[in-house]
């Protein structure tokens, strides 16, 4: 009878190893429609890839999942890409990188930050710091700005520093776009952001828990369970959220019911009354 109990705990324990496995490629490929307070009516329409935690060169499967994204992406005719953070978790992962970025394209730029654990700042005690610079086929913004014109209208797309994540990075936005787009590892950021200076934030670091549980009063996530903004879009004062579960895993190679993200959000005036 104990032996029997045990064999069938052991069945059930490698089947949920083997779905966690599955699921940490089963890539959630998704288009979205998003409000965005104070959108100019000429961006409305506008195509937005997000991106998120590739935590490339491990021993995972998150290179099979960010090939898949990738390929899906490059049909998608992005306006443009936001990559937010983590995209290496050992330098060895450094060329999967930028194969995954020649990949990638967008009419006006592929843009990307680090994460803590490109710049080693992690609990892994085998990550360093990634060489990042000359990373073709993206514009890595550290705690700097880039903007172009879209029908007539300025975008600004800014991207926060993790090494700086106490820096006001409000310094950075030009008043005068039409669109500022705020580009950060950590969706934490938000907490300390004025109402109105960005109204797009953009983030991901918190995997959607990377590993859930179901329990009658919801997800029990097992990584960050305390955050407030875990996955998914999020209405600020004067702003938009939208945290990406991304692509890879970190520690170890498992999701469950916490699937891997790409997301083409496209953006529309929003109606909603601050």
């Amino acid at each position: 009878m104990v032996g029997a109990a045990l064999g069938a705990a052991g069945g059930v324990a490698a089947a949920g190893l083997a779905w966690s496995l599955f699921e940490a490629q089963w890539v959630d490929l998704a288009e979205r429609e998003l409000p965005v307070p104070g959108l100019p009516a000429e961006l409305d329409g506008l195509r937005v890839l997000h991106l998120s935690d590739f935590h490339l060169g491990t021993f995972s499967l998150n290179g099979r999942a960010v090939r898949r994204a990738t390929a899906w992406a490059a049909a998608r005719e992005a306006d443009l890409v936001a990559i937010t953070g983590d995209l290496v978790s050992r330098r060895g992962g450094e060329r999967q990188l930028r194969q995954a970025l020649a990949r990638l394209g967008a009419r006006h730029g592929v843009f990307a930050v680090l994460g803590n654990h490109d710049v080693a700042q992690t609990r892994d005690p085998f990550s360093r710091p990634g060489e990042f610079r000359g990373l073709d086929g993206a514009r890595l913004l550290e705690h700097e700005a880039a903007s172009f014109v879209v029908g007539g209208r300025t975008i600004q797309v800014v991207g926060c520093d993790p090494r700086r994540r106490l820096d006001p990075v409000e310094e950075l936005a030009d008043l005068d776009a039409d669109l500022r787009i705020l580009l950060a590892h950590f969706p934490d950021v938000a907490d300390r952001l004025r109402p109105g200076v960005f109204e797009l934030v953009l983030a991901g670091h918190l995997h959607g828990g990377q590993i859930c549980l179901p329990t009658p009063r919801g997800r029990l996530r097992l990584s960050h369970p305390s955050k407030p903004w875990r996955e998914g879009v999020h209405e600020l004062p004067g702003a938009t959220l939208h945290v990406s579960r991304g692509l890879g895993t970190t520690f170890v190679p498992f999701r469950f019911l916490a699937r891997p993200e790409a997301t083409v959000l496209t953006l529309r005036v929003s109606t909603r009354l601050e």
